[in-house]
């Protein structure tokens, strides 16, 4: 991979600001007072790792995995112009301007956090060489991984501490609870549920990761996996819908960012729950206030709940 030069300047607080660098400010301070709980069990032996997890000095040195792309070339913008950063190197694929894969394990060694929004198979091999070199700490925003890309990120979370989201929006995270609690107080036999997302046509998995996070919590709200009650498409003569599916619908085309709704549909009413993206600097900035949060964490892997201090269910 290549490594793109990073420049140090910044200027005014740039788009980090507002409720995220509040959000960084507020978890600055908490973990100055003490460790957040985090996932490890409750045990003796969890309590010592958790005390030998120093929070690295501030400013924060961040590298960009996938610099080049759309949320790559967002990050750099944003990250330039906060003061609690610094940019210590941007690399993207090979085959990019550079020095080739040396410069991605170049890059590691500069980095107290890597923010990455690649590709499954990046993410994937990323997070092992992070995980070798027992650092620096892995924000993935990169969606669409299988099962086996998932436990092999699972593993890394061994060694390093890993935020993992399809969305780093404050908005859609909190739609991710509210999703949970309607699917939970409307039962399966009364309610169906459906999922429709809309992204830009260059966007290559589906449904988007966003979507899925959301069938996620639809399924915790009622108890069940995902993965037996999804339905990812109908065509054709399908019969008619059982109870307890959740359907997923989606839109390619133009140049939309994001957008997601969540329908409950029962008999006589509908209840529909949604989300639109102006524009990719909200994930930046969530992207950012995971950095801020996960430098201070022991070996683990954690979600957007646990930055934002959300309840787990």
């Amino acid at each position: 991979m290549a490594v793109l030069p990073s420049t140090t300047t910044r200027s005014g607080s740039g788009r980090c600001d507002g409720l995220w660098r509040e959000l960084g400010r507020s978890h600055a301070r908490e973990i100055s007072r003490k460790r957040p709980l985090l996932r490890h069990p409750r045990t003796e032996q969890g309590a010592k790792r958790r005390a030998r997890c120093p929070l690295p000095q501030q400013p924060l040195k961040i590298a960009i995995a996938g610099a080049l792309g759309r949320m790559g070339r967002e990050m750099t913008e944003a990250v330039q112009v906060d003061p609690r950063l610094e940019l210590v190197a941007r690399f993207h694929r090979p085959g990019s301007t550079g020095e080739g894969p040396v410069a991605r394990d170049a890059a590691l060694a500069l980095a107290d956090v890597v923010i990455d929004f690649t590709t499954p198979a990046a993410s994937v091999e990323l997070a092992k060489a992070c995980a070798a070199r027992g650092g620096p700490a892995l924000v993935i925003g990169s969606t669409g991984l299988d099962g086996s890309e998932l436990e092999t990120i699972a593993d890394a979370a061994k060694t390093i501490a890993i935020v993992r989201s399809g969305s780093y929006s404050l908005g859609l995270n909190m739609l991710t609870g509210l999703v949970e609690q309607a699917a939970r107080a409307l039962g399966a036999d009364d309610c169906d549920i459906d999922i429709l997302e809309a992204h830009h046509r260059f966007k290559v998995d589906a449904p988007s990761g966003t979507a899925l996070m959301l069938g996620e919590a639809a399924a915790r709200g009622r108890g069940v996996r995902l993965d037996e009650v999804a339905r990812r498409a109908r065509n054709g003569i399908v019969g008619t819908r059982p109870a307890g599916e959740i359907g997923f619908a989606v839109l390619r085309g133009g140049s939309i960012i994001g957008e997601h709704s969540v329908s409950f549909l029962a008999e006589g009413e509908a209840l529909t729950l949604s989300h639109s993206a102006g524009d990719r600097s909200m994930f930046a900035r969530g992207a950012i206030a995971a950095a801020l949060w996960v430098a201070g964490q022991c070996p683990g892997e954690y979600g957007m709940h646990d930055v934002l201090g959300f309840a787990a269910s």
